[in-house]
């Protein structure tokens, strides 16, 4: 019978300050060296990986080389450590790592479990690949921004303590909380047993290049023993370090403000910008139409001034006829050239002539100078009567263009002919 994998001992506890400023610098670079995350979530995925650590010490962040499948390299902060299960009573260890790719938070982070040389993975597990590839429903249902790393190892821990990934080739040591006297196990047979022990899962490939498991260049796993504190430093040269971490940060911090101030302001003038042009662009085409309508007005009044003067020489060259006829009819000033033009000026005559009198009658009645049944009876027969000069007029003009048409047809076969 083969017990699953444990990993060490109980997590010592992290220095949370030495973890936020680890956090801050890797964060806060610039350059090549800077991590292939946004400005606009890199606070988010710090606030998680604290809230990570706070909940789980076993888990502690770096950095690391990523090789995608496609060979590229990328520099990327993971959590590496252990996630505590509970399996038949009994507190186990597992190793994984917590990879936060390029597009986190918006898309979950890649999960492998981490097997030392002493373990192996079980197959077939239903949410561990061969390779150690991770796949629980909390990855595949990650929400942005409500989903979070503290639920991820929960749900590790609760998956794989239903099921764990990892067993161990020997016997792990007890441990001392636990019953000396208990032998807990997966009920495997001798047979299941011999049978896993010849044949060994492939172990998880590495996408980093430490030379161990729990390399150097992360904060130590649970189960070694933190490193000595140095006490031989100068506690003042702490405390300045630790200063100007701190103001750099802080720093940091306005300066990122300050940019997405002044981006809002040169986004404002430049739609300020936008307006503006379009504005000019309309005073243009105004202008245009004012220069173009400026020269229509000159060419009129060019036009009404040589009207003018015509009329004026006109009036004097028979102003001394007016004397000599002496009295003159106005309505015998003017002669119908035929028949139709003297029934349409008689017709437009009466029609005018009887608007003028509805008009009066309109006045009459409504200072109470007529009846309102002889104000009636007067707009209903001088209404027929106006009814048939307008139709008289509308025959008449229907004449007079057909004549206009035959006479210039006619003009024009005189000109081809």
């Amino acid at each position: 019978m083969v017990a699953p994998a444990i990993h060490g001992g109980g997590p010592t506890p992290p220095n949370p300050q030495l973890t936020q400023q680890f956090l801050s610098s890797v964060l806060s670079q610039r350059g090549p060296s800077a991590l292939p995350y946004t400005e606009d979530v890199k606070w988010l995925i710090r606030q998680h990986l604290l809230s990570l650590t706070d909940v789980f010490p076993s888990l502690q962040p770096k950095t690391a080389t990523f090789t995608h499948n496609d060979g590229r390299t990328v520099s990327l902060l993971q959590a590496d450590g252990t996630v505590p299960i509970i399996f038949q009573d009994v507190t186990y260890n597992i190793p994984v790592v917590i990879w936060l790719m390029e597009s986190y938070p918006r898309h979950p982070p890649c999960v492998y479990v981490n097997p030392t040389r002493d373990m192996i993975i079980k197959r077939p597990h239903a949410h561990v690949n061969p390779s150690g590839l991770v796949a629980i429903p909390y990855l595949q249902n990650w929400v942005y921004p409500s989903s979070n790393l503290v639920d991820l190892a929960r749900g590790l821990s609760h998956y794989f303590g239903r099921d764990p990934p990892l067993y161990s080739q020997r016997r792990p040591n007890p441990s001392p909380s636990s019953n000396p006297n208990s032998n807990p196990n997966l009920g495997l047979t001798p047979g299941n047993l011999s049978n896993s022990m010849a044949v060994r899962p492939v172990i998880p490939p590495r996408a980093y290049q430490p030379p161990s498991p729990y390399g150097s260049g992360r904060i130590p796993p649970p189960s070694q023993p933190p490193p000595p504190p140095r006490r031989t430093e100068d506690p003042s040269e702490v405390y300045r370090r630790n200063a100007i971490n701190k103001v750099v940060e802080m720093v940091h911090g306005d300066i990122i403000g300050l940019r997405k101030t002044r981006e809002a302001e040169m986004e404002g003038l430049m739609n300020a910008q936008a307006v503006l042009k379009h504005r000019e662009e309309q005073l243009s085409k105004g202008i245009r139409e004012m220069m173009e309508e400026k020269e229509g007005l000159e060419q009129q009044l060019q036009m009404v001034l040589m009207s003018s003067d015509v009329m004026e020489a006109w009036l004097r060259d028979n102003e001394g006829k007016v004397r000599n006829l002496g009295s003159v009819d106005v309505d015998d000033a003017f002669e119908p050239c035929d028949l139709s033009s003297k029934q349409m000026l008689d017709c437009t005559a009466s029609d005018l002539a009887i608007e003028d009198v509805i008009y009066s009658l309109d006045k009459a009645v409504q200072e109470g100078s007529i009846p309102f049944d002889q104000y009636l009876r007067n707009v209903r027969l001088l209404s027929r009567e106006q009814f048939f000069h307008r139709a008289m007029s509308a025959k008449v003009r229907a004449v007079q263009m057909q004549t206009q048409v035959a006479n210039m047809a006619a003009r024009i076969a005189n000109y081809v002919g």
